[in-house]
Formats: structure tokens, sequence, C-alpha cells
């Protein structure tokens, strides 16, 4: 299953603290983490902690002193984190978590929902999407191979019970394979008697800005180091891995964008599409951050029309996705029209009717209809 992916990640990537505080949909990873420690599978310090604010805190304790460490959680336990994303992201500390995307209460719920993750977009955390449980593996040790070289944190996002909770064939690499790929943290600055450092200091305005600059710096060597080590996966895993994945996109007029489990559907639906005759193609946006905005305007120079499926809602603006693809592609000379669809919140199913319904909307009309189209509500609920 998805949860038991990043356990196998995590323990092949050797890391050497894990402090978990379970959560449903995620309590999986932790428990099966904690039976690997216990049996010596896994030569890690496993830390029970009273909540994700001190799961986050132990974790930032660890890799000050220069530690792998991981983490995992969900929906209230990552908003609970926020305060101490930031010090992760601003001390530099290449942090792995896992994120199962579940919906942020209330309504209290426990399904499927992109909007926990990408509440946290501005906390400076990398944030890889998955859409398959081999892809959540793999994604684990991209993860560290990516922080450890730009010293940023990083988030492996993955779908509430879609990937979460389903079983499927994974290929679980052996560990001198994955010794070769991500060789031990060497981290530049530690807590080290031998060689004292200040950490975590006040910062004055004569020195914060030039900080924050750095770290956006960062995102940018994290973008040349994920294509990198995407690149180098293949060598030795037979997999390969890019901030985008294109399907049958050579010669499409339209382009379906999404992100997560909903893009396997999305598949389906483009192979359907096809044999009617339209000419439309698929982009699955892996890397959210940092975003691949100048690949994306390379990639829909000469594309008409751009369907985004959201699974998330930023309330008064719309799909997060179709707001970051319409601010990469503002000052282009030329650029697609944006359809902004919202679908499958709450762990609603994201169907192939409801897909095709969003591309033939976008077929049908030269401009978009609506600021952001929900698709497959209940009418007769809205008004109650």
């Amino acid at each position: 299953m998805g949860n038991h992916a990043v356990s196998y990640g995590v323990m092949l990537a050797r890391a050497q603290v894990i402090a978990a505080y379970p959560i449903t949909p995620q309590t999986q990873v932790v428990e099966f983490l904690s039976e690997m420690c216990a049996d010596g599978r896994l030569a890690a310090k496993f830390i029970k902690v009273e909540s994700e604010h001190s799961a986050l805190a132990c974790c930032i304790g660890a890799a000050t002193a220069g530690c792998r460490t991981f983490t995992a959680t969900s929906a209230q336990g990552l908003a609970l984190m926020h305060e101490l994303l930031h010090w992760a992201t601003a001390a530099r500390l290449p942090i792995v978590m896992a994120n199962v995307n579940r919906a942020l209460a209330p309504g209290w719920n426990i399904w499927c929902d992109q909007t926990d993750s990408l509440a946290q977009r501005d906390t400076g955390w990398m944030q890889f999407y998955c859409d398959s449980n081999q892809e959540i593996l793999d994604s684990v040790l991209l993860a560290y191979r990516v922080a450890e070289k730009s010293l940023l944190p990083a988030m492996v996002v993955y779908d509430a019970f879609y990937l979460s909770h389903t079983s499927e064939p994974v290929d679980i690499p052996e560990q001198e394979e994955v010794d070769a790929f991500l060789p031990p943290f060497q981290p530049p600055y530690f807590l080290d008697t031998d060689n004292p450092r200040t950490f975590y200091p006040l910062l004055g305005p004569e020195y914060y800005m030039e900080f924050r600059y750095q770290m956006e710096q960062a995102m940018e060597k994290a973008l040349k180091a994920f294509n990198e080590a995407g690149t180098e996966l293949k060598t030795i895993f037979g997999r390969e891995y890019h901030p985008i994945e294109y399907y049958r996109c050579e010669d499409a007029e339209l382009i379906l964008l999404t992100a997560g489990s909903a893009a396997s559907t999305a598949r389906v639906v483009i192979d359907q599409m096809r044999v009617k005759g339209y000419p439309v193609g698929l982009m699955k946006i892996r890397l959210f951050r940092p975003f691949p905005g100048q690949e994306l305007r390379e990639a829909l120079r000469s594309v008409a029309k751009i369907t985004v499926l959201d699974r998330n809602l930023s309330p008064g603006i719309g799909g997060i996705f179709a707001q970051e693809l319409k601010a990469v592609l503002v000052n282009s000379p030329k650029h697609p029209a944006v359809f902004s669809f919202i679908a499958g919140l709450g762990g609603r199913d994201i169907t192939p009717q409801i897909i095709q319904q969003a591309l033939e909307i976008t077929l049908a009309n030269d401009r978009p209809v609506a600021h952001s189209v929900w698709l497959g509500l209940q009418e007769e609920m809205i008004n109650k």
C-alpha cells in the first residue's frame, strides 16, 4: 500500500531519526517504521511525541545535529506544524516528510483533498505529488537527494485512501542500489562541540532579507537538482522522473493539467477522447515547489486551451494549480486560455465522466465560462 511504500523508502534511505504522531490516514507509515526499528531492519531513533508540532520540533533538533530525519502527517496535523515549517526552511534543514492529502476540518473529514499541503506553499518546503505507489517510494528517495543538495525540506504528497490504503505492485530496490543513489548525509553545518557555531539567532533588518534571498536561490538550485536526480534514478532503477510528466502531448491542441491520483484516471479519458478524434493530452505536475514555470511556458507555447483540474480550493480565488499556472503564463506574449475546474473535494470521486465533462466544456468555449467551474456538485444540497 502507499503508506508502506513510504516506510520502505525511509528504511532504504537509512533515516536516523523518526518522529511519530499518528493521524488518519498516515498512521500506517510510522507504525511500519516502528516495527522496522524494533526488529533491527532500520537503525534509527524512533521518537513518540505528543503532537505533530512536537514531531517536527524533534526533526528540527535532530537535523540541526546533522541527522537524516523523517516524519509524516495529514491535514490538521500539518496545519498544527505550520509555525515550525517556517523554522525548518529558514534553518535550511533537509527534513523529509510524507503528507497524505486529507481534507481540512470542519466538517470533520478523513478523505482526500489537496488543500492541506497546498495551504503550506509559502513556507518554503518543496512538494512532490505522486499518482502511484511506486512513485511514492521513489519520491522519498528523490526527496532526500534533492533536499540534501539544496538544503531545503521536502514533502512527499499523495492522496488519502486512493493511494495510502490501496495496494499495488511496487519494486523495492536493493539497499546497495539506493546507497549508490543516496550517499550518507554530510551537512556543511551542524551542532558540534569541537566546532561551535551559533544557530537560530535574532536576525535584524541588516541581514534578514539576504537570508530570504538565499532561500529563493536554493529553490532554483533544487529544480536543477531534481532534474539531475530524476535522470540518474533511471540509470540505477530504470524509472525516470521529471517535474512534469507528459502524456500524448506531442500534437495536442488542448492539454489537461492535474496532479495526484486523478492523473491516472485522466490518462484513460485522454485515450478515449483520442479515439473520438479529439487532439487532447495530459500534463501531470509532479513538482509543485519549486514550480516548473519556465518548462510550462515552453511546453504550452503552441497550445490553444488548457483545462486545469484542481482537487483543492483557495477560497476567493479558486483552484490553486490554475492560479499558479495563470501567474507563470501572464507575461508570455502568447499563451493558452486557462479553464479552471474544481472537483473531488473531501474525497469525492473524480470519475472519468467528470474529467470528460471538463474537457468538453473547454472544447465548446473559446474563453472560460466562469472563474472556476465546480464539477460533481449535489445541487439539491447547496441551498440547504
